[in-house]
């Protein structure tokens, strides 16, 4: 597998990024290869007198190659000019990659309706699974905060073909995950228009979980999804909250948002978002 990992080469990404414990837990999904990523923003002007941003960016990038080569990976860098967003999808798609990662110290929900954030903008728009690393926010040498990425997962369902898309994901998490809550938030709307309850459906996919030897439990709410999920979070602490994209226009999702995309913004751990797949 091909993971593509992100970096602004700021504090928070060399947590993210040179974590030995993250390392680890790439590989044993699958991990053999990752792409470094940095992102020369269009507004920086490589002109600029004395100052050479691509340059010290490739020297900072090499300094990670070294930790994850050490890590027994193989590693690539790139070194780009552009919207950072829209140069790692592209990147994304160019190598192939199975997913990207990406680290976050969050941003209250009002900063982030208002001006973005690149997580946030990966969470509307990209093109392959991607992983929110969750990092320390205001301090100056931050940590990751759940380091065993997919130790303990917490996966959300509104049963959906994109849903079910997030769950296949676990064909190669569960070398790395030995526990699993399964949640579904129901709204009043919902009820009596499914012929199988919603519990039964949890059961069957725990069943499947279980049979790979996770310790699985099930949660069925009702009420706000990303609230009900979030307030799910705080009570079991997983490593990272398991969710599909629902796909809509990028137009829609940007005046409306989404349940993943708040749960992107607002959770305390790390996110795994998994897309639908691109039109053809």
């Amino acid at each position: 597998m091909r993971a593509l990992c992100a970096t602004d080469l700021s504090a928070a990404s060399e947590a993210a990024i040179e974590n030995e414990t993250c390392l680890t837990c790439l590989a044993r999904i699958g991990v053999d290869t990752i792409h470094l990523v940095t992102v020369v923003p269009a507004n920086v002007h490589s002109g600029m007198p004395g100052v050479n941003f691509e340059e010290r960016r490739r020297q900072g990038l090499d300094q990670y190659r070294q930790v994850i080569e050490a890590a027994g990976f193989d590693v690539e860098t790139h070194v780009v000019r552009g919207t950072p967003y829209r140069r790692i999808n592209g990147i994304a798609e160019t190598v192939h990659a199975d997913l990207s990662v990406v680290g976050s110290r969050g941003q209250s929900p009002l900063k982030n309706r208002i001006i973005g954030s690149t997580a946030r903008n990966l969470a509307r728009t990209t093109v392959v699974p991607l992983l929110v690393n969750r990092v320390e926010r205001a301090t100056d040498e931050p940590d990751v905060l759940r380091e065993h990425l997919f130790q303990r997962i917490l996966f959300a369902t509104d049963f959906s073909e994109n849903a079910d898309r997030a769950f296949d994901a676990f064909s190669y998490l569960r070398h790395a995950t030995e526990e699993a809550t399964l949640v579904h938030v129901r709204s009043p709307k919902d009820e009596g228009v499914d012929d199988v309850s919603p519990r039964e459906q949890l059961a069957d996919h725990a069943s499947t979980l279980e049979n790979w030897d996770i310790e699985t439990r099930i949660e069925v709410r009702q009420g706000d999804p990303a609230a009900e999920i979030l307030s799910v979070e705080a009570e079991v602490t997983p490593s990272t909250i398991l969710v599909g994209s629902k796909g809509r226009s990028r137009i829609r999702r940007l005046l409306l948002g989404s349940v993943s995309e708040e749960i992107v913004a607002r959770a305390t751990g790390n996110v795994f978002l998994v897309p639908p797949p691109r039109a053809v």
